[in-house]
């Protein structure tokens, strides 16, 4: 049975990105409401890094990198490449250095810091080698008292029973700080099991949303509008096979609830969608568990398919990598998913497998049947059912490049972002520390090192993704718009709900949750009334 609830001015549906539009919102003084279908806030910004993609932004300017919007937007225009995205475009680089300064405004977000992660199409024109993304400052959870519960934990954390002890950086630092300043308004309410039924339409405007709760249909009324913002539909079976076939979601990394619950009410209520095909594609390393975990670049060994032969440089920004794996898949005829990744012993010595500390052994990684070993190529090539003359074509002519230092078919360890991965650790943890030393080596490229010292071993990659990317079409507000580009009144979309602004490619690292927040904060401002 349905009842009626007390108007808000703004509904926010989920609390990942979302939850910053909904403290802008609640700053100004409108009382909002957060609406999130689990028990816990974050969604899928909870297990990233937090990166934004915010050229021009204010830690920038602090680490002596000058105003760089002009050429970001160069950039944007060459690798995009897609004129009806101009606006969008324009729209987020204003919308990221104004949201930074609003929020550095307020003592939960104190000082956001620039992070050293090269833009991922090197060769565009205005790529920066040093990039345009920032991170928000760690938080101690004794800070965050009881909201810590509230907060999604990382992937490690519930992949693993990894324990982040007394501090919380990335995507779940983001979050905390979100909660708090979002709650500490006055103006902000948050229900978690919540879950989004249908959007309320009078007179062709949305007033509100119908939701369940506690297994009991409830109507809520906003005056200001809704703004979407509960991720994309990567765990919808039905919708990737649709849209995406042959990945069913089954290799995602978005959140559990992430099952297109805004994208088919808006839909519902007349809203275009678009690149409904495309994702965040990321290589996934197949773990103990049978699930693949976000593998960001291959320092050694190759990456080998169905054939046996190599056949994309395994240290390309992963998106792009990714992409490359299911490209191939439906256009070659030759098997590429998964892929097969082979090293040797010394590889496994240097660097291990997985992410440490987060996962099991090697020992766990053999039972498991996720890391098989040979102790030849021969037998290797047998494991995999590839042919035993291919592979070691393949290997032979890897090991000729490792002695030259220069991958002449794929190019590998010859962009910043490639350069990255000399350090054992790409990513520090907390972005205010410099990177590792690069480790001593003797070969002239410490990306290119032979695979020859027997046993040799082979996991598996398969074409992840950290949420799709296609969803309801919006405009430089993030108005919803219907099939002929009129908006639909008082509905908004953010996120992986939206049709990425990016289109087809990942420009940089925090593109996505940059999106989110940038598109979020110019929905609110449009309910506010503060855009023209």
């Amino acid at each position: 049975m349905s009842i009626n609830e007390d108007a808000y001015d703004v509904i926010v549906v989920g609390s990942g990105g979302g939850l910053v539009g909904a403290y802008v919102a609640a700053a100004r003084g409108l009382r909002t409401l957060v609406v999130e279908k689990t028990d816990r806030v974050g969604g899928t910004v909870a297990y990233s890094g937090a990166g934004l993609w915010f050229p021009g932004s204010a830690p920038l300017s602090r680490a002596g990198l000058g105003d760089d919007v002009e050429q970001a937007r160069a950039y944007l225009r060459s690798v995009v490449d897609d004129p009806t995205r101009e606006a969008l475009q324009d729209a987020y680089l204003a919308a990221g250095v104004a949201l930074i300064d609003e929020l550095e405004q307020n003592p939960w977000f104190r000082s956001f810091v620039h992070g050293p992660v090269p833009d991922y199409f090197a060769s565009s024109p205005g790529a920066s080698p040093t990039g345009h993304t920032v991170f928000p400052p760690p938080v101690e959870v004794a800070q965050l008292k009881e909201r810590r519960a509230l907060v999604r934990d990382s992937l490690p954390t519930e992949r693993f029973g990894f324990d982040e002890g007394p501090v919380l950086v990335g995507g779940r630092a983001l979050i905390g700080r979100a909660l708090s300043a979002f709650l500490e308004t006055g103006n902000g309410e948050l229900r978690l099991n919540t879950a989004l039924e249908n959007l309320i339409v009078e007179d062709g405007r949305v007033t509100g949303v119908e939701v369940v709760t506690d297994g009991e249909r409830v109507r809520i009324r906003a005056g200001r509008g809704v703004l979407l913002a509960a991720g994309g539909f990567e765990r919808d079976r039905e919708l990737r096979e649709k849209h995406q076939s042959p990945l069913t979601g089954e290799w995602t990394e978005g959140a559990p609830a992430n099952t297109g619950d805004a994208l088919r009410a808006g839909i519902a209520v007349g809203a275009h969608t678009d690149l409904l095909d495309e994702a965040w594609f990321v290589p996934g390393l197949v773990h103990p568990d049978g699930l693949p975990v976000f593998h960001t670049g291959t320092r050694g060994g190759i990456w080998v398919n169905g054939a046996g032969e190599r056949f994309v440089n395994e240290t390309r920004p992963y998106d792009q990598a990714a992409h490359e794996i299911v490209r191939l898949h439906n256009s070659t005829g030759v098997s590429h998913i998964p892929a097969h990744w082979v090293f040797d012993q010394r590889h496994l010595d240097r660097d291990g497998i997985g992410f440490p500390p987060a996962t099991p052994g090697p020992e766990q990684w053999l039972e498991s049947g996720a890391l098989k070993k040979a102790d030849s190529l021969e037998e290797l090539a047998r494991l995999i059912d590839v042919p035993f003359d291919a592979l070691k074509r393949t290997v032979d002519e890897f090991n000729g490049y490792a002695r030259t230092g220069v991958d002449a078919r794929f190019h590998r360890g010859e962009t910043a972002w490639d350069q990255m991965f000399h350090h054992i650790v790409p990513f520090p943890a907390d972005p205010r520390q410099n990177f590792p030393a690069k480790p001593e080596t003797e070969f002239p490229n410490p990306l290119l090192v032979p695979i020859e010292t027997a046993p040799f071993y082979v996991a598996t990659i398969v074409p992840s993704d950290i949420g799709t990317k296609g969803g309801l079409k919006i405009d430089t507000h993030a108005r919803v718009l219907r099939p002929d580009g009129r908006p639909i009144d008082g509905l908004y979309a953010t996120g992986n709900t939206a049709a990425a602004m990016s289109g087809r490619v990942y420009p940089g690292a925090g593109t996505p949750i940059g999106s989110s927040l940038a598109f979020g904060y110019l929905a609110v401002l449009d309910m506010a009334g503060a855009t023209d």
